[in-house]
């Protein structure tokens, strides 16, 4: 028996430390650790002591006794890794934790972002005794993309957020959200009351397609669509044409298949999660059908991971199509052979009947977003696939067809934004840097999807995030980091002569509160807050005074006496 790896995998590799006969891999200090999918266990070596259970933050490992019957395909997959003739030292070795020249002082560091890069950097930092860490967001909510980002019947996933409180509960830890920085304060200022500004900004921007009626309404993001049934803020408010058979998505990564598998889903497989109250209203009235996904490459280039193809196929309640793709084209990774394999097996399964359905159409190309007022079709041309060096071309051919739509939504990759007094690659989309450290910016560092780019999982920012925190502490050790002469208190006033609606750590506790609770009481994992207004009250209501037996009681002028037979029985105050 062996403990299999799942779909829900974060790739932060906590397990792989925790195993001790090293059956996890890739391991941080192996090439492909980035690029991996997930994390693998090797059915061979691993001596089923459930060590990497514990360890794992999202509950993705699994005895392979217990496996439900979605799960089971992973057995294979984290078998097939490990059979590409790869050697493995016997211990897979531990990163050094750079240690912080006590003799320095207090480190305070500000860390602007707060979503898993950012987290993982202030628990790397909050390992070091002395070090005090300000976290400041745009948005009166943290943990970034695990909120906003990732997909509501991905809760496992999202369970990584008991982490991430774990790393808020530590001394040191402060939040200052609904504050952005490049608004409300400069670079500059920051570095007046800390000794470092670590970047963790992410990669915000979506890409765009360049061709011509593209910003017809009813042609939008998948990010801005993720966002709304999110329950994002600044998205609560959109609208999306679901009234139409067929929707269009540009892109085939893992975000468009999230989408499609949304639009996909029956909404009363929702009604348990965290989705947004809006969206489930609109999926609930929505008419979309058929979801189309236009990839410009082959099946075997598709950006989507092996483990979401395997949770989207094991549905029962979701079809799927493939069109365009030449499924026996031999390749040599054998986890994209195991792609082609589950696609053709998938294409092979008769239709059900009320199914709705995906369409994955390979080697195919928007051109034209046709319609007036409104978005009614997309015009695509097929693609001829060639090889050169290696890397396989989409060349454009003469057949062109129309699909008819009225939502079409792009998901084409991402880039970041520039941040006022701070360089910023335009081609790369990127905070320029070495390591993490800001290239020719003392005192400035990034992590994450604007440090390396978008690219990896959640847990990938693990390891990123240990690396500029060693670069950042090496910094600090020798001197280079100046004392900002600036306390905590002091900054915490500036911000708020700055930002009134501050929302700090209890705040934010308060509204994470709130919404489970409300949660709870409809049998859903949370009840979302999206009204920015309502937010700042639950926020500024864990400030406010608490009442309690004895204010009542006084406030009511009951005597000294009364108020003692009152402790006795010590009514209840809602």
């Amino acid at each position: 028996m062996a403990h299999v790896v799942t779909q829900a995998c974060c790739g932060d590799a906590s397990c792989v430390f925790a195993c001790p006969v090293n059956a996890i891999h890739p391991t941080p200090d192996e090439a492909d650790f980035g690029l991996a999918e997930m994390l693998y266990i090797d059915p061979v070596s691993c001596v089923d002591c459930g060590a990497c259970v514990g360890a794992c933050p999202v509950g993705a490992i699994v005895p392979d006794t217990k496996l439900q019957e979605a799960q089971l395909p992973f057995v294979d997959v984290n078998a097939l890794f490990h059979c590409a003739g790869r050697t493995y030292p016997p211990q897979a070795p531990v990163m050094p934790v750079a240690a912080k020249d006590p003799a320095g002082g207090v480190l305070r560091v500000a860390i602007v972002g707060s979503g898993p890069a950012a987290l993982y950097a202030a628990d790397e930092l909050l390992k070091r005794p002395g070090v005090e860490v300000d976290m400041i967001d745009r948005l009166p909510t943290p943990h970034g993309l695990v909120r906003a980002g990732v997909a509501p019947d991905h809760q496992a996933t999202k369970s990584i957020d008991g982490l991430f409180r774990q790393i808020e509960d530590q001394p040191g830890f402060g939040y200052f959200l609904n504050v952005d920085v490049g608004t409300h304060l400069t670079h500059d200022e920051l570095l007046d009351h800390h000794h470092a500004v670590v970047y963790a900004t992410g990669a915000a921007q979506d890409r765009t397609l360049g061709i011509p009626g593209e910003q017809l309404p009813g042609s939008a993001t998948a990010t801005d669509f993720v966002a709304w049934y999110n329950g994002h803020p600044e998205h609560a408010g959109d609208t999306f044409d679901l009234s139409g058979e067929r929707a269009v998505i540009v892109g085939n990564g893992n975000v468009a298949l999230d989408v499609a598998r949304i639009l996909a889903t029956h909404p009363t497989r929702l009604v348990s999660t965290d989705i947004a109250d809006h969206a489930l209203q609109a999926l609930r009235e929505s008419a979309v059908r058929e979801i189309v996904l236009l990839g410009r490459r082959g099946a075997a280039e598709a950006a989507f991971t092996l483990p979401e193809l395997i949770g989207l196929l094991s549905r029962d309640d979701i079809d799927v199509e493939v069109e365009g793709a030449d499924l026996t084209r031999p390749v040599d990774d054998v986890m994209v052979g195991q792609k082609l394999s589950a696609l053709r097996a998938a294409a092979a399964r008769p239709r059900r009947e009320g199914n709705r359905r995906i369409v994955f159409r390979f080697a195919t190309s928007p051109v034209e977003v046709l319609g007036g007022e409104q978005v009614a079709g997309v015009r695509v041309r097929r693609n001829q696939l060639i090889t050169v060096g290696g890397v396989v071309r989409p060349v454009p051919t003469d057949d062109a067809s129309t699909i008819e739509t009225g939502l079409l939504l792009r998901s084409i990759g991402y880039r970041g934004a520039a941040v006022a007094g701070v360089p910023f690659d335009e081609a790369a989309g990127v905070i320029p840097n070495t390591g993490g450290r800001v290239d020719a910016t003392p005192q400035t560092y990034a992590v994450g999807w604007i440090k390396r780019g978008p690219t990896g999982f959640i847990g990938t920012n693990k390891t990123c995030a240990q690396e500029t925190v060693e670069h950042l502490l090496a910094d600090f050790n020798a001197g280079l980091l100046p004392d900002p002469g600036s306390s905590r208190r002091a900054f915490a006033a500036f911000v708020r002569s700055r930002v009134p609606e501050l929302v700090d750590l209890h705040g934010w506790r308060a509204i994470d509160r709130a919404e489970r609770l409300d949660g709870a009481r409809q049998g859903r994992t949370r009840r979302k807050l999206t009204d920015v207004a309502e937010l700042f009250e639950v926020a500024d209501g864990a400030h406010q005074p608490r009442t309690t037996w004895r204010d009542l009681a006084r406030r009511h002028g009951a005597s000294r006496g009364s108020v003692r037979r009152m402790g006795k029985s010590r009514p209840r105050v809602d």
